[in-house]
């Protein structure tokens, strides 16, 4: 099987300004255009260009033309990819320049990562080092590498292998990844090493990361903006993770009165860390209110004040009677450090403003004091508003499912975000674009609340348009916060778009309408012909429980991903969430984008296990269809027999995949991603652009080599089931192919092919 290879930039600094999936998707750009012209000069680009999403509303036909005309003198030369390359981020400069910095959010978890003329904060890096040596330093497995030098590269370099980040995963959210799915040897080969980030980048999804543009391959290669943009998130998800009132109940004190509370539910974990920091500053006789973690609080005296109030044992007179801002800065660390507060912060660091750090050292002292009452009386009203544990974990899955889909807004807390109807209006948008009337909608914050109102009965007209069951149901339940009628109603929502998705890889289905059925006997009949007896009856299927079933679908779709050493008998309650906990990270590692929990599997909730086997289905049609037939020998036999463990010597199959292997991205892996939608179809949403929600190319992980004795169609395993590989290929949203280097481990179309179908995504 021929190994993945990138798209190639000679220019290494050119190369460097760009992830893969902005070069995949503007080498596509670049393609399409010479298929149609013949040729690329650099009067083709104006048009082109100005319906990228980077660039159209900012710089229109005319100023795009005057920009290239005041470097290119003759616009019939032709040019190069690279020259495309150039001109690219020369536009990208002046649209930058024209709106300035505003649109950009200072907000971790809106952050993304952008790479266009990228800088490394050597701080933030020796910050985050700091936190890894600190968390990490007993690790089993890591505890050889560690401490890493902040001075050097070592951070990045071992993160290439994948394990250090999902480690730092699991740090940050415990028992997200089950560890026993990490590939974890001293040296790993490429399908394991891809493996690893895959599942990584999943995982970082399932927590509530948000990351643009960046995909497996882009881990491997080490890229330090990227990786560092990642592992912010992840420390910070971390570090705000108590900042609310289900796991901090005390943080009612900061409202007077009852009403307060539900704004307060509804506020981001940064947003509620600046409300506290106010609040002690008030006690403490602090005029100022803080409002951001830079320049309010280069000078120090907030800090001063701040750590005076929470620990006055160690305060010093000293501080705020220094003049000059470092010496104020030096005596506040030292105070920090009496209260065993992390140093994530150097005195340069706050008289400089670094937002991220800030964030961090004022999160670090509400983690190690926070100074609120354990007996306030309020306390109980807060508990009093906890929801039942099934409500709480579909609002989870819901919200994150929403957070992936990569709209303009970011989904905190799900009943409250979504009762003025603008985000509902924004997922609607993705899931079937076009349908949004955006002139009869009000953007928040909306004071008045009859446009809030408005905005959602929108939202009602455009499900009962894609035929939703919205039986009276009204604009004003959503206002109201009605949270059985909001799951109800996004359950449907991400059951459309589910199905939806898997309509447009049936090619030859002509049209006609996909149903849970057929998921479901796609299931039985894909298990059944791998050789076992296992069945699932319908959804609701109690023996489910044992998570044996999705154990073995997973095998049969891809033999070596599950190691059957380490799965139960699924017998007793431990051993069903042991095998649940495997199941979610072996399809995160797969390239299933899934974002329910092990005891949704335990329990057999229907919608979440329906939403897996969608998934599932979903990445294993996305393979060439000769290898969802019939399996070589090889694969037979492995698929028949225990896998070897995780540490063993890799397999000739397993190492017969060179560096560099097809890498899903945590925005387009070939799985049921809902945020990744087949281009060919108008009533799907994209995610392609590099400004916002760029979607990465749906690229499988390697399969193994497959014969194709039995390829006559895919109606031998379901019914009307077959898939075109020119129109299953479609689905994907960005070509994963070079020029000079075509082949991949998948069944990517020729760009040619394709060049056409993603300039909406652009």
């Amino acid at each position: 099987m021929s190994s993945f290879v990138g798209v190639i930039v000679s220019d290494q600094w050119l190369h460097s300004q760009f992830t893969q999936v902005e070069l995949r998707s503007l080498k596509s750009k670049f393609i399409s255009i010479k298929n149609q012209n013949g040729k690329v000069t650099v009067g083709d680009l104006p048009p082109s260009m100005s319906k990228l999403k980077a660039f159209s509303d900012k710089l229109n036909e005319e100023e795009i033309r005057r920009v290239l005309e005041e470097s290119n003198s003759d616009f019939t030369n032709e040019i190069d990819f690279e020259g495309f390359l150039r001109m690219y981020l020369d536009l990208h400069n002046r649209a930058t320049e024209k709106v300035g910095n505003s649109k950009h959010s200072s907000s971790f978890l809106k952050a993304t990562t952008t790479t266009l003329l990228h800088t490394i904060n050597d701080s933030e890096k020796a910050s985050y080092v700091a936190h890894v040596n600190s968390y990490l330093r007993d690790d089993p497995f890591l505890k050889q590498f560690l401490p890493i030098d902040p001075s050097s590269n070592a951070l990045f370099d071992l993160a290439k292998d994948g394990v250090l980040l999902c480690k730092l995963i699991n740090v940050a959210v415990p028992g997200t990844i089950d560890e026993r799915a990490i590939n974890t040897k001293r040296v790993l080969n490429p399908w394991e090493r891809n493996e690893n980030h895959t599942l990584c980048l999943n995982s970082a999804k399932a927590i509530g990361c948000t990351v643009v543009n960046i995909g497996t391959q882009d881990l491997i290669e080490g890229r330090p903006h990227l990786l560092l943009g990642l592992i912010s998130q992840i420390i910070k998800i971390q570090l705000l993770a108590d900042l609310n009132l289900r796991k901090t109940p005390q943080l009612v004190e900061l409202v007077e009165d009852n009403n307060d509370v539900e704004e307060l539910m509804g506020l981001a974990p940064e947003k509620v860390l600046l409300k506290w920091m106010n609040f002690h500053l008030k006690k403490a006789g602090y005029e100022k209110t803080v409002t951001n973690f830079s320049s309010d609080v280069k000078d120090g005296e907030a800090y001063a004040y701040l750590l005076n109030v929470l620990a006055p044992e160690h305060c010093s007179p000293a501080t705020l009677g220094a003049k000059d801002a470092t010496e104020r800065a030096n005596l506040i660390l030292d105070h920090a450090e009496r209260m065993d507060c992390k140093r994530y912060i150097s005195p340069k660091d706050i008289v400089e403003g670094s937002p991220n750090l800030n964030l961090a050292f004022v999160a670090q002292i509400f983690h190690q004091r926070n100074g609120l009452s354990t007996d306030n009386k309020n306390i109980s009203f807060a508990e009093m508003m906890t929801d039942d544990e099934l409500i709480s974990r579909e609002e989870r899955c819901f919200r994150l499912w929403i957070n992936s889909l990569g709209i303009a807004s970011y989904v905190n807390n799900l009943f409250e975000d979504v009762r003025n109807g603008w985000i509902l209006l924004e997922v609607l948008d993705k899931v079937s674009p076009g349908s949004v009337n955006w002139k009869q909608a009000t953007r928040p914050p909306i004071r008045m609340p009859f446009r809030k109102v408005e905005n959602c009965n929108q939202v009602v007209g455009i499900g009962k348009q894609l035929k939703l069951s919205l039986v009276n149901v009204a604009g004003n339940d959503f206002v109201q916060g009605n949270k059985k009628l909001i799951l109800a109603f996004l359950w449907q929502l991400m059951r459309f778009n589910m199905l939806q998705l898997l309509k447009n890889l049936r090619s030859r289905s002509q049209g006609k309408e996909f149903s849970d059925a057929d998921i479901l006997t796609w299931a039985n009949k894909k298990v059944k012909h791998s050789g076992r007896t296992s069945q699932m009856e319908s959804f609701k299927d109690k023996n489910l429980s044992s998570g044996l079933f999705f154990l073995e679908l997973l095998s049969a779709v891809e033999p070596r991903v599950v190691n059957w050493n380490l799965v139960t008998k699924g017998e007793s309650d431990e051993e069903k969430k042991l095998n649940a906990t495997y199941i979610i990270s072996v399809s995160r590692k797969l390239g299933c984008s899934i974002f329910l929990l092990p005891e949704d599997i335990m329990e057999v909730n229907q919608k979440m296990i329906l939403t897996l086997t969608a998934s599932i289905m979903y990445w294993s049609l996305q393979q060439p269809v000769d290898e969802q037939l019939s399996p070589s020998p090889a694969a037979s036999s492995r698929g028949a027999s225990p896998e070897p463990s995780i540490d063993a010597t890799p397999s000739p199959a397993a190492t017969a995949f060179s560096d560099g292997s097809p890498s899903p991205s945590i925005h387009g892996t070939p799985s049921l991603d809902f945020s990744t939608t087949p281009s060919s179809s108008p009533g799907l949403p994209l995610n392609g652009s590099f400004s916002n929600d760029a979607t990465a190319p749906p690229e499988a992980s390697p399969s193994p080599s497959l014969s194709g004795d039995e390829g006559s169609s895919l109606a031998a395993e379901v019914s009307n089931m077959t898939i075109d590989d020119a129109d299953s290929d479609s689905t994907t949203s960005v070509p994963l192919v070079d020029d000079a280097a075509s082949d991949t481990a998948t069944s990517t179309p020729q760009v040619e092919k394709e060049g056409t179908q993603l300039q909406s995504e652009l």
